[in-house]
């Protein structure tokens, strides 16, 4: 029998990016003795991860008068950030249940294969999940049916009727998600106006146990 599929997106779906890139702003400033101004515009500038991290570090380079180049900034960043983020031990151990329940497990993600695969990798989630298709190493972001299908077949599933996409970008995550045949779960973070998501949640841990009630 084949198992149902759920492929979640990572960043402020199963792990607090937002979080992580604060202390991390926090920390960038301090090593380099920016005032407290500077944390705020650099929270403000990322949008919440909207904006491309080269443009960000080539705006931030210029702001602050920094010598490195855009990449070895970026780089630096990518190294440090997956050191910063968490996720929770209860979604790891719904996450666990999810599969204990007979669901196979996945994630489905935009960015750079080093950043994401050490968040992955540190906050426990790769054995937690059946496997991942990140953005960078397979050459095709998300709203792009392909990086699910990717995801998908790691996990030993495929797409189709049963499965879902939980995720908090109404275009990458709602979407994308609908476009591959695959329900949905919206991750309200507080976006203005209606998400066409089958269901919506406040956090991860919800659509887990939506999840698994569903069955």
């Amino acid at each position: 029998m084949t198992r149902p599929l759920a492929l979640f997106d990572l960043d402020n779906t199963l792990i607090d990016r937002l979080a992580a890139f604060k202390l991390w702003a926090a920390e960038f400033a301090a090593e380099r003795g920016l005032c407290e101004e500077a944390v705020a515009w650099m929270v403000a500038t990322d949008a919440d991860g909207s904006l491309p991290m080269n443009v960000f570090f080539g705006l931030a380079r210029e702001r602050f008068g920094l010598g490195e180049p855009v990449d070895a900034l970026w780089a630096a960043y990518r190294a440090r950030l997956p050191h910063l983020v968490s996720c929770p031990a209860e979604v790891l151990d719904g996450l666990d249940r999810l599969r204990a329940a007979g669901w196979a497990v996945g994630i489905a993600t935009n960015g750079m294969a080093d950043n994401q695969t050490g968040k992955i990798e540190r906050t426990g989630l790769a054995a937690r999940v059946d496997g991942w298709a990140i953005s960078d190493a397979e050459g095709v972001r998300k709203p792009d049916v392909r990086l699910f299908e990717i995801a998908a077949r790691r996990c030993g599933a495929s797409l189709g009727p049963g499965g879902w996409v939980i995720g908090d970008d109404p275009e990458k995550d709602v979407a994308g998600g609908r476009r591959a045949g695959l329900r949905t779960i919206w991750i309200d973070r507080g976006v203005s106006g209606g998400v066409a998501a089958d269901h919506t949640v406040t956090d991860v841990l919800s659509a887990i146990e939506l999840l698994i009630r569903l069955k």
